[in-house]
């Protein structure tokens, strides 16, 4: 944990240091393994003590400011608010990893995982006729079926014309690279 005290009219003691990173020791250990870097910014203002704390570790950064008559009690409070957040995040983050699996889901996981060769289900076999690309729309409007499979007497390729969800027709062809 690198801490960097910064004091605004006012002058920093070595008894204040100590106490500010006795305090801070408390959030460390929220950050185990982290690199974390403490901003600590201290003035005062007529007779209000402030605070303002900046914690920034991997992907995140909590700020707590805190104002009160007394020093001491300023950087109490603002480590308390401080632990608060750190408390409320790491309980999210918990929340969220750990979500409830219904036994239903696992069942099918499970069947799923021994079932990871695909089996063939039912074969179609289709004779594909040299044709225009019209002819073969013309013979998509006439079948019930949603696709046509032919050969584009243009390009002597198999192609796939079929329906779109929005009412028009698609056009699949083969490219080699």
């Amino acid at each position: 944990m690198d801490i960097n005290i910064t004091g605004r009219h006012i002058e920093i003691t070595n008894a204040l240091r100590n106490y500010i990173k006795k305090r801070l020791s408390k959030i460390e250990k929220y950050f185990k393994d982290i690199f974390l870097l403490v901003n600590v910014t201290i003035f005062t203002e007529k007779s209000r003590h402030q605070i303002e704390v900046s914690l920034s570790s991997i992907g995140q950064v909590i700020n707590a400011k805190v104002s009160t008559k007394d020093m001491y009690e300023s950087i109490d409070k603002v480590i308390d608010k401080l632990e608060k957040q750190l408390k409320k995040q790491k309980e999210k983050q918990k929340n969220h990893t750990s979500k409830p699996v219904n036994k239903e889901i696992q069942k099918v996981e499970s069947t799923y995982q021994e079932k990871s060769v695909p089996k063939t289900i039912k074969i179609q076999k289709f004779a594909t006729k040299p044709m225009s690309l019209d002819e073969a729309i013309m013979q998509l409007s006439m079948q019930k079926k949603g696709f046509l499979v032919f050969l584009n007497s243009s390009t002597n390729q198999v192609n796939v014309i079929y329906y779109r969800k929005d009412g028009n027709i698609g056009l699949i062809e083969p490219t080699f690279k």
